[in-house]
């Protein structure tokens, strides 16, 4: 309400509601429903304009870029409620199957699905990103995203298996967890990110990014991270092959040995199948170009958030 570009008429509402409203509406958990309900309503706006107006290319071309740059922020959102809310739910559930051998159908289904959706979250934030940006080149569909969608799903399913077989080992494990959540947000902390408009948002924003972190890399600043990327899978690796490890040392007899092959083989394939994705896509299939940047951009630059900061998207 106080931005002179977003809101040049001083007014006091946003899409016509008010603080009392949009508190209620995000209260009841509304507010990304109602962020649909304007992208798709833009979205006809824009679709009917330009089938029955002689609008120029240039204005058609900035009215589809302001659609990608609202649909980047949902994809954001659904990519942090993933971190959040889904994966933590998903490491409780594995820790009771596993601590008490119980298991049904519908428990592999639901954690089946559990981590398709945060591997497609990732993906698609990258893509709804990457067509947002000008200067950036798009992501291909096919076989580019498929390849990024398998690195993204094995690596993580491997992780939150590792940290569930160190939880049956220890809930004194978490202190572990803490520790690599606060290695990573200390870690965005000193790449100074410039994402949200306030200082106290930038710093929320950095806590989340280091959640996302003890599960998988998260460029945050769009510069070439190819080390940090190196050095972030090595510590991977590391704790997937030494959580089966420690749970064959420490604990054998409380496991059978079928058990405890199946899930070590599990993680042991999906970690080295999801790293062997990785390297094929950043060797064959990633996006290259004059225009793009040293490695993809999972964050926002000053560039990007002049940008949007121009857009008026005044959504609750």
């Amino acid at each position: 309400m106080g931005d002179v570009l977003q809101n040049p008429e001083g007014k006091t509402t946003v899409s016509g509601m008010s603080k009392g409203r949009l508190i209620v509406l995000h209260l009841s958990g509304m507010g990304i429903y109602t962020r649909y309900y304007h992208l798709l309503k833009k979205g006809f706006k824009v679709l009917w304009t330009t089938t029955t107006n002689s609008s120029t290319l240039e204005e058609r071309r900035d009215a589809h870029h302001n659609l990608f740059c609202l649909a980047t922020d949902l994809s954001m959102l659904k990519l942090l409620e993933a971190f959040l809310e889904s994966v933590p739910q998903f490491i409780l559930q594995l820790y009771i199957m596993l601590g008490h051998n119980e298991s049904s159908v519908m428990q592999y289904l639901s954690m089946t699905f559990s981590c398709i959706n945060v591997a497609w979250a990732l993906v698609d934030y990258r893509r709804c990103l990457r067509r947002s940006l000008p200067h950036i080149r798009e992501m291909p569909s096919g076989l580019p995203t498929a390849i990024y969608f398998l690195y993204k799903l094995c690596t993580i399913t491997s992780h939150i298996l590792s940290y569930s077989l160190l939880l049956l080992l220890s809930t004194y494990s978490t202190i572990g967890l803490a520790v690599i959540w606060l290695l990573g947000t200390t870690w965005t902390h000193l790449l100074q990110t410039n994402f949200c408009s306030c200082k106290g948002l930038e710093l929320l924003y950095r806590a989340v990014i280091g959640v996302i972190l003890v599960f998988t890399f998260f460029n945050v600043k769009g510069q070439d991270t190819k080390v940090a990327m190196i050095v972030y899978y090595i510590l991977h690796s590391l704790i997937n092959i030494t959580a089966p490890l420690l749970l064959v040392l420490l604990k054998p007899e409380s496991y059978t040995a079928n058990f405890l092959l199946t899930v070590s083989g599990v993680i042991l394939g999906s970690s080295a199948l999801g790293l062997v994705s990785l390297v094929l896509y950043y060797l064959f299939l990633h996006p290259r170009g004059k225009l793009r940047e040293p490695d993809e951009v999972d964050g926002l630059d000053q560039e990007t958030k002049a940008i949007r900061r121009m857009r008026n998207f005044l959504q609750p």
